[in-house]
């Protein structure tokens, strides 16, 4: 089976967790086929894009430059799941070759888990609180930069987790 070494999206290199690369065929054609487990941030990047431009490295020095789309199918982890029309599949030869009745499509999940993932690469996500504080503290908070109450939280959330967790 071919294996991905590694992969650049619109030139820049991604860091894969697992992947997998194989034809589809079903009645109409064949599509080449790759799924990735990525980071969230990743996935957050690439999501809303319609087409991608991959240069796809294979394990075995083979290089694969193509426009591929991103298709929608969940999975429990983070992964960008993206496909390309094949109009000869002669130089697939060596690929996994899987249709609409094939009960073994690659799982690419298996033996990772969202905590390695997040200790590679912690996505951030904005959050809005409504709280009541006492008005001097709502003075000193509005007198502050965004960048520093971030870190006023985070080191305030990392040390409640300390002492709760125990």
């Amino acid at each position: 089976m071919v294996e991905v070494k590694s992969v650049k999206i619109d030139g820049e290199s991604i860091h894969v967790f697992n992947s997998a690369i194989y034809i589809f065929e079903n009645s109409t054609g064949h599509t080449l086929e790759l799924g990735i487990i990525v980071s969230e941030v990743v996935v957050n990047k690439y999501r809303h894009e319609e087409n991608l431009i991959l240069e796809i490295e294979l394990l075995d020095g083979r290089v694969i430059n193509t426009i591929m789309h991103l298709q929608d199918l969940s999975g429990g982890l983070p992964r960008l799941n993206l496909y390309c029309e094949l109009n000869e599949i002669e130089e697939y030869q060596d690929f996994l070759m899987v249709n609409e009745d094939h009960l073994m499509f690659p799982n690419i999940e298996e033996g990772i888990t969202l905590e390695e993932i997040r200790k590679y690469e912690m996505p951030d996500e904005k959050v809005i609180l409504k709280m009541k504080l006492p008005i001097v503290q709502v003075e000193w908070i509005k007198k502050q930069k965004n960048a520093d109450l971030t870190e006023i939280f985070k080191e305030a959330i990392y040390d409640y987790w300390k002492k709760h967790n125990n």
